[in-house]
């Protein structure tokens, strides 16, 4: 890992943010102050949402954290597509007694606001999500003394992040929950995804970037894993999901290990853009129709999803999570980190010879 970022935080460990309201201030001060890199979400925020959370994150430690933006979205042509799909949803409406949302409510989750935010008020990291940031904008960021971090999915995402001049990238495998950072949504690539230990070794053939690797992680013997593949630290969202200081609904957290959700699955059904979430029935009744259409199809789902978690159904929330979900340990957030730590160091043992028979 680049100094730079080595510097910020003592344990390879970083608390993924989670949009929706899970990476709330306390989760992302819990982290920070247990050694991790504890992160909010911007996403589907106002630009001042994002910054009073700031302010309330610095009132509760002065460690060092991140902000996590979502890239502005190309136009979507196929209207009628979406004009469809609001047809086959018009029965989840009324079933939870509401409307559906205006699928034209916006495309740039008020990116450029939030921009100015943080170069008036420099955070530590920034990272980026489903996209490039322009190179102005990372040396912007750079020159207001703020580490960049954005994610891939394929060595050639890696390398236009390495071109922009991002200081890091986030290696994001399939494994990984919700929604998938590619920076051009194609359908004709779904279920082409890469694990992320094949990923990291791509990624370290191709770029000359620290890589944060990212999909599934849930143990410290995984991180150990990552780390020996060649990633500089691990990014870890469902192992934090269900701890306390989480903001998720507590219907999700349950759902993680309730044997009612064996399985997850990448779908578009929420939102229109690869995500992977818990399958359950709305997932499975519209995710074989839903169109490529982000992120009209989520304000579109949007007053359904929120309808679905107030009236305690968890059969019509996006319940994301990413492969390991099993695994997730009800704990502090604090005391996740020290225990992941405390496996990483055993797994690092192990691999260096001390524990191999």
């Amino acid at each position: 890992m680049s100094s730079a970022l080595t510097d910020l935080f003592p344990h390879p460990i970083v608390q993924a943010p989670m949009a929706g309201g899970v990476s709330v201030p306390h989760l992302a001060q819990a982290v920070s102050e247990a050694g991790g890199l504890g992160f909010l979400a911007a996403g589907y925020k106002t630009a001042d949402g994002m910054y009073q959370e700031i302010k309330q994150l610095r009132g509760l430690t002065t460690k060092p954290f991140g902000v996590n933006l979502f890239m502005p979205q190309p136009e979507y042509a196929d209207k009628a597509a979406v004009d469809v799909y609001a047809h086959q949803l018009a029965g989840e409406a009324a079933w939870y007694d509401t409307e559906l949302g205006d699928p034209d409510s916006g495309r740039d989750d008020g990116y450029e606001a939030k921009l100015a935010v943080l170069l008036d008020n420099p955070v530590p990291v920034v990272s980026f999500h489903f996209g490039v940031p322009s190179s102005e904008v990372l040396e912007s960021l750079r020159r207001a003394g703020t580490f960049t971090l954005v994610t891939a999915t394929t060595p050639d995402e890696a390398l236009a992040v390495e071109r922009a001049g991002a200081d890091a990238v986030i290696a994001q495998g399939v494994e990984a929950g919700g929604h998938q950072g590619t920076h051009r949504d194609n359908p004709e690539t779904d279920g082409t995804s890469i694990g992320l230990l094949s990923l990291i070794a791509q990624f370290r053939e191709a770029v000359g970037l620290p890589i944060v690797a990212a999909g599934g992680i849930m143990r410290g013997s995984q991180i150990a894993a990552a780390l020996a593949a060649g990633a500089s630290a691990a990014q870890l969202g469902t192992a934090f999901l269900a701890t306390p200081e989480s903001g998720a609904n507590a219907l999700h957290k349950q759902a993680l290990t309730n044997p009612l959700f064996v399985r997850t699955e990448l779908t578009r059904a929420f939102s229109g853009r690869p995500a992977r979430g818990l399958v359950n029935r709305f997932l499975r009744e519209h995710g074989p129709y839903a169109p490529a259409a982000y992120p009209e199809v989520h304000h579109l789902t949007s007053p359904v999803r929120k309808k679905a978690a107030s009236s305690g159904d968890p059969q019509g929330m996006a319940l994301w999570a990413g492969q390991g979900h099993r695994m997730a340990r009800e704990m502090p957030a604090g005391q996740l980190v020290e225990v992941l730590v405390a496996e990483l160091d055993a797994a690092a043992t192990a691999l260096s010879g001390g524990g191999i028979r």
